[in-house]
Parts: C-alpha cells; sequence; structure tokens
C-alpha cells in the first residue's frame, strides 16, 4: 500500500489501546464467551504476544507506544517528573518527541485520538484529541471548544469517574461501564465529524478495575463486555480497513513480598532520613476532595491530629516507632482502622534527599537514583566516585534476599543498559527489575525491609497485541513483538516509514516502508504543570503513588 492509499477517504487505521491486558486473561475471557469482537480481531487476523519496556507503567509506556521511542528519548519514566528533588504529576509536555497523530499531520493526514494517557495539553495537528489519564477531570481538547461539542451533542464527558467515597462493587462497575460508553460514544462522534485517516481510542477501564476489584469476576467480565460493545459499534459505524489492537503492559497478582528498598538502603547507610517533610512524594494526606468541597468535621478532627503527630515527630516519635509501641500492646491494628490515613503519614520518616547518597524517588521508576554532586541541587557523592558507588550498589541491591531465601530482583542493570537517549539521565541511574514481577518495590520507610505488597495485583511484563485488515498478512508472525514496534507498525499500514529516531520496527505482519527523516521535534511551549491534587489523589487511590 502506498501513502497515495493511505490519503483515501475513510478510517484507514484503527489503533485500540486496552490498557493493563494479560494475554491469559483474554484466553480465559475468551474461552467463556466474554469479547467476542476483540476475539474476532485475533481470529480474523493475527495475534501474540506484546512485550512492555522497563519500566512497565501507563504513564510511560503509553507516550513509548505513540511515539515508537524508548523513556531515554521521549523523557518519561513515572507519573511523576522530578526536578531537582521538587516534583510534578507528568503531562504532555514532559514528552520531548512527537506523537504519531503529529507525524501524520506532517504528512497530510488527519487523526482523532481519544482518551490516550499522557496526552494533555494536545499539540496541535490536523484532527481531534480528547485527552486521557493525569489530564484534569475537564481537559483542554484539541481544537480549542471540543469538549463543549461533544457534551452538546452527546452529553456529560469525563475522564475520570465520580462515584462517592468507598463505593460499592456495584457502584463501580456501573461507572466502569459509564466511563468506556463515554469513550467510545465520543469516538464515534468524532471519526464522523474529521474523518480521519487514522483512529486511536484507549480504555483505561480494563487497568482500573484490577487496581480496585480485583477479585471481582463480575466486575472483570462486565468491563470487557462493555470495552467489546464499544469495539463492536466503532467497527460497524467506523468501517477501518485494519485495526491494531494493543495493550501497555500485563497485569496480575503478586505472590512475593513488597520490597522497601529505601528501608534497604538506609540499613547499609545510603539513605538518611527526615520527619519534617521535603522527601519521598506521598499524597495520602491530601485534604481536599475533588470538588473542592468544605472540609467535614470528620476531617477538621484530623488536621488536629496531624498537628499533634507532627509535632510527636520533631521530639522524634515517627510513626513507624509509634506503630511498634502499639504493635507492643496490641493496639496496631485497632490504630490502622481508625486512625486517618493522613495522621499517620504526617509522622512519618521520609528520605532525606539532600542528605542521601542514593534513594528510590518514586517507586514506579523501578530503580534507585544517586544524589551526585554537580547533578542534584545538594549532591553527596563526588563525581569521580559515581562509577564505583553505582557499582557497589548494583551489588548490594542484587544480593537482596526475601525473607525465603528468594532474589528480590532478576536483574540490576545500569541506566545505559536499558536507556538511550538525551535524556535518559532524567531516569533512575540504576534500573531494578522485580524477580518475575512478583515482588512489589516500594520507596516508603515503615521500619522493616519487607511487608506484604501494598498491592494485591500490579502490572507485569508481558501484554498483548493483535493486526487485521487489508494491510495485514494473517499469515505472518508476531514473535518477539515490542510496545516500541506499534507506531511503526501504524504506520506501516498506512504506507507510510518510520522515524529514523524510533526505536521499534514495523512488525512483520505489515509491508516494511523502511524509516525517513521527519521534522526535528520541537517543545513549543515552556512546560506545562499538571497540578497535581486532583490527579494525584486518583493515582493515589489506585495505589500508583505511596
Amino acid at each position: 500500500m502506498t501513502s497515495d492509499d493511505a490519503s483515501a477517504g475513510g478510517l484507514r487505521t484503527l489503533l485500540v489501546g486496552l490498557d493493563g491486558t494479560s494475554p491469559d486473561l483474554l484466553e480465559s475471557l475468551f474461552d467463556a464467551g466474554v469479547a467476542p469482537t476483540i476475539r474476532d480481531v485475533f481470529e480474523g487476523g493475527v495475534g501474540g504476544v506484546l512485550e512492555s519496556q522497563l519500566p512497565p507503567w501507563t504513564a510511560s509506556a503509553w507516550p513509548s507506544i505513540y511515539t515508537g521511542v524508548n523513556p531515554g528519548k521521549h523523557g518519561v519514566f513515572d507519573f511523576l517528573m522530578f526536578d531537582g528533588y521538587d516534583w510534578d504529576v507528568v503531562n504532555r509536555s514532559h514528552v520531548r518527541e512527537y506523537a504519531l497523530w503529529e507525524l501524520l499531520s506532517e504528512r497530510g493526514l488527519s487523526s482523532v485520538v481519544v482518551n490516550v494517557p499522557v496526552t494533555h495539553p494536545p499539540r496541535p495537528f490536523d484532527g481531534a484529541l480528547v485527552p486521557g489519564y493525569v489530564a484534569p477531570d475537564r481537559p483542554t481538547c484539541h481544537p480549542l471548544g471540543l469538549l463543549e461539542d461533544i457534551e452538546a451533542e452527546l452529553g456529560a464527558y469525563r475522564v475520570y469517574g465520580s462515584t462517592p467515597a468507598d463505593p460499592s462493587d456495584r457502584e463501580r462497575i456501573s461507572e466502569y461501564r459509564e466511563l468506556i460508553r463515554m469513550r467510545g460514544e465520543a469516538f464515534r462522534y468524532l471519526v464522523d465529524r474529521f474523518d480521519p485517516s487514522f483512529g486511536f481510542v484507549q480504555f483505561q477501564q480494563t487497568d482500573t478495575v484490577f487496581h480496585e476489584i480485583p477479585e471481582n469476576e463480575t466486575a472483570i467480565r462486565a468491563v470487557y463486555e462493555a470495552v467489546d460493545d464499544e469495539l463492536e459499534r466503532v467497527l460497524e459505524q467506523c468501517r477501518p480497513k485494519n485495526v491494531v489492537l494493543v495493550s501497555d503492559h500485563g497485569i496480575g497478582p503478586i505472590d512475593g513480598y513488597g520490597f522497601r528498598v529505601n528501608e534497604y538502603l538506609r540499613n547499609h547507610g545510603y539513605v538518611e532520613t527526615t520527619p519534617h517533610g521535603g522527601g519521598t512524594p506521598s499524597w495520602t494526606a491530601a485534604i481536599r476532595s475533588e470538588n473542592g468541597s468544605e472540609e467535614t468535621s470528620e476531617r477538621r478532627s484530623a488536621a488536629w491530629l496531624e498537628k499533634v503527630v507532627a509535632l510527636a515527630a520533631r521530639g522524634g516519635l515517627t510513626s513507624q516507632r509509634l506503630e511498634r509501641l502499639l504493635a507492643h500492646v496490641g493496639l496496631d491494628e485497632f490504630v490502622v482502622s481508625h486512625v486517618p490515613t493522613s495522621v499517620i503519614r504526617t509522622g512519618t520518616e521520609q528520605v532525606d534527599f539532600t542528605a542521601s547518597a542514593a534513594y528510590m524517588r518514586s517507586r514506579l521508576e523501578l530503580g534507585v537514583r544517586l544524589n551526585l554532586a554537580g547533578r542534584e541541587p545538594d549532591g553527596v557523592v563526588p563525581r569521580d566516585q559515581y562509577e564505583t558507588v553505582r557499582s557497589d550498589l548494583i551489588e548490594l541491591l542484587s544480593a537482596a534476599r526475601t525473607p525465603d531465601g528468594d532474589p528480590v530482583f532478576e536483574a540490576v542493570l545500569p541506566n545505559e543498559a536499558v536507556f538511550e537517549g538525551p535524556y535518559r539521565h532524567h531516569g533512575p541511574d540504576i534500573v531494578t527489575v522485580p524477580d518475575g514481577f512478583d515482588h512489589l518495590p516500594a520507596a516508603s520507610l515503615l521500619g522493616s525491609e519487607f511487608g506484604p505488597p501494598a498491592e494485591p495485583w500490579e502490572h507485569k511484563r508481558f501484554g498483548i497485541v493483535a493486526a487485521a485488515g487489508a494491510a495485514v498478512d494473517e499469515t505472518a508472525s508476531l514473535d518477539g513483538a515490542h510496545i516500541f514496534d506499534v507506531a511503526p507498525t501504524v504506520l506501516a499500514t498506512l504506507g507510510l516509514p518510520a522515524t529514523e529516531r524510533m526505536d521499534g520496527r514495523a512488525l512483520p505482519v505489515v509491508d516494511p516502508v523502511g524509516t525517513a527523516p521527519y521534522g526535528q521535534f520541537e517543545a513549543g511551549a515552556a512546560e506545562a504543570s499538571t497540578g497535581t491534587d486532583a490527579v494525584a489523589r486518583r493515582l493515589t487511590d489506585l495505589g500508583y503513588l505511596e
């Protein structure tokens, strides 16, 4: 297929994102007769396993999918973006590479993009974009005024749910269905209005359900039934010539331990702590509700307790020491059940970034950062000792063993063994790969190195990929497919070459087109602040932030 074919009317290629979908999960759903439309894409074309990147988490993996480059080139490693010891939640302005739809715009093709994570604020291109995860609940869309148009045509549109605190499973399921419906309806409306060559719609609830109610089989089934229904309607109404279906990672139960990396590093002399804040980020003490409502009497009581605990912490009685004291007299479970989390976190020791030699900044970075002189604002590791200190840390982390005597990590790697590009130093200096992804690293300090994992289910390295349509060779293999290959493959279905900067390749299910120079990425406006309160609260609720 040539680029002339791609410029013909109608939707040429549809990319569908199913966040956090594993091969074994889909197989079990297919066996149960759930998701027949998704199954038809697999059986009518070719399907397989898609290897995710390191780290295999939403905020970094989706930019890798839509740019075709590794985090060292696009610059996003985590839900957090660090500037020295300060941080903000990431957004599109932190992604330093062109997205697929922007590259297509350069070649004269239009796109419709709905609900893709880390796309707010949108950059200009030919087409329409409604941002997804980590955007505000009422995001700026492209073109301006698009959200109002959607709501005038279809009714209310939300990025996030609106269930009350402590919702029932039935309420959650209803909300999952509603959000999934909003994605499908908005996408179909925009395709009809803009007549794009490329469409990209992502469904986040396939991941959310496993973070919130992973043992509820009815909820899981309901989510995939709802996604399947929307995909069926998209295929019937939009009639794409090609369909590519991907997940950014897999998901599954955590069978091992929670491993508190900073506690381990503290016990070996690398981490210093402080009870006065300014260390590892925590939003579990957030006090503002998402709608800005007035504080309740319970919240005011918690605020008073926070002040008391904070004073105690300054005197050396941190919540960890208090926990050990309460456990001694049998009151620890009572306190955990009745004292607000915000109170406990107020008195919790944090990593003192400025005084430590090395630390885990955020567990989702999946690694350890050295406090390097000349790079960090108050670095304590001399530059001429960087390699020595890093080698010692790699050896130390490689030696970590669970209480059962098993390795915590299957690999402990230097940054350059995983990342390549001008922004690789924005990531950790040492990458720690959990053994089988069955242990859950944590950046928190809770007095002991091991404990139960903070989340019962978490991301796994392998997701899914399928492709079907006019440009797809159904006899070819998807063996070895990687998320970096998604963008080059999408371009190839449109008869267009990948950029020379992409790390992936067009998968062998499509005719190769090669590579070509595209314009050098221009950042445009200055980096935008996400505004951490509401977004970070949601990330905390899902277990992404500690």
